[in-house]
């Protein structure tokens, strides 16, 4: 890695976008604060609760920046025992995805074979501890901060009708207006700083970049910024 790729990386310009996302992750953490405190008892979602750290999630380019540096910040045992189930998870999917290299981006995948991934696999995020913790919690995506409850904007548009089944028991989350939240405008100013933040690093706005998140740990962002074509020429 030479010093311009460097300073790149950790230029102001780059870390003020992903400090802006960290600004919009907290208030969706705060909804998702609000929907407990409305909802006492039936929402389970709490500390050590791992049933959704299943399977593989799609997440954006910036979220897998921001994963990754919550990743190095654990010590190098760990992020080497990490990154060993990592590599496996990326070496299973090479088996029916040879093409699925370095940057490890979806996109040039045809949607229906990551965008709805099997329900039944069990396999545990890599990031996840023996205790059932999030081992870089503040970094995690959006998707892992929005996931057990439906996504159900103001207007009554839903963004998912999902829920984790161990919530809501015995009661319909889909339409309980105190779920309700301004999920479009949320998701536009994501898909914003993810233009933002492709054209710092990449010199182009792509507003599609998707990763998961194993293979969002093995992304070599400093090669990446040195030769944006590893995306932009597929």
């Amino acid at each position: 890695m030479n010093n311009s790729t460097t300073s790149l990386i950790d230029s102001p310009a780059l870390q003020d976008i992903v400090g802006q996302y960290q600004d919009l992750l907290s208030k969706v953490d705060d909804w998702f604060a609000r929907c407990k405190d409305s909802c006492e008892g039936q929402i389970r979602c709490a500390a050590g609760c791992s049933a959704c750290c299943r399977g593989l999630f799609d997440i954006t380019l910036l979220d897998a920046f921001l994963l990754q540096t919550g990743f190095m910040r654990l010590p190098p045992e760990r992020q080497e025992a990490i990154r060993a189930k990592a590599e496996d998870r990326l070496r299973q999917l090479q088996v029916d995805w040879p093409e699925l290299r370095q940057p490890y981006l979806l996109n040039r995948l045809p949607d229906e074979l990551w965008t709805e991934m099997p329900e039944d696999d069990q396999t545990p995020c890599p990031l996840l501890g023996k205790d059932g913790a999030c081992l870089v919690y503040e970094q995690r995506p959006m998707i892992c901060r929005t996931h057990g409850l439906p996504n159900i904007d103001n207007s009554g548009e839903s963004f998912s009708d999902l829920y984790c089944t161990l919530n809501f028991a015995g009661t319909d989350p889909l339409g309980l207006d105190k779920l309700r939240w301004s999920f479009r405008r949320v998701y536009a100013q994501e898909f914003d700083l993810l233009a933002l933040f492709n054209r710092q690093l990449l010199g182009s706005p792509l507003r599609e970049a998707d990763t998961f998140i194993p293979l969002a740990l093995l992304i070599d962002f400093p090669a990446l910024a040195a030769d944006p074509s590893l995306i932009l020429s597929r």
